[in-house]
């Protein structure tokens, strides 16, 4: 037995994937949550979530570098809405937080994909669960 305390990797027959498995983020929110962004001043109600970014590389390069997200976290689309206007919105996890206000948002795509507001959640159309 050797007594070095380094670590020569997983056991072999371990598949490579494995071995190399990145960091898994979980999913903070899930679809029919309000949630705010941290920075801007707007809020959302999830309609689909991405486990990684899954957007185009000519939008990810748009955003500036000093506030640009890692990729390796969960994206969320929202029916988004702020003073001015309702609008589809793609963000990081890490842009996100809880909204604890209870209070509906009021965009014109939100009929189509839900049908109730209770305790601050929507509820999907039956028609588009899976």
């Amino acid at each position: 037995m050797n007594d070095s305390t380094d670590f020569a990797g997983p056991p072999a027959g371990i598949p490579a994937a494995i071995k190399a498995a990145p960091n898994i983020v979980h999913a903070s929110f899930t679809v029919g949550d309000v949630v705010r962004h941290r920075l801007l001043d707007f809020r959302g109600v999830v309609f689909d979530v991405d486990p990684v970014f899954a957007n185009t590389e000519e939008w990810y390069q748009a955003i500036p570098e000093g506030v640009r997200p890692d990729k390796d976290q969960p994206f969320y689309h929202l029916l988004a809405e702020n003073a001015e206007s309702s609008y589809v919105a793609y963000v990081s996890q890490q842009n996100l937080v809880a909204d604890r206000t209870e209070e509906p948002i009021e965009h014109p795509a939100l009929d189509g994909l839900f049908d109730g507001f209770a305790k601050g959640r929507y509820t999907l159309r039956r028609e588009h669960r899976h």
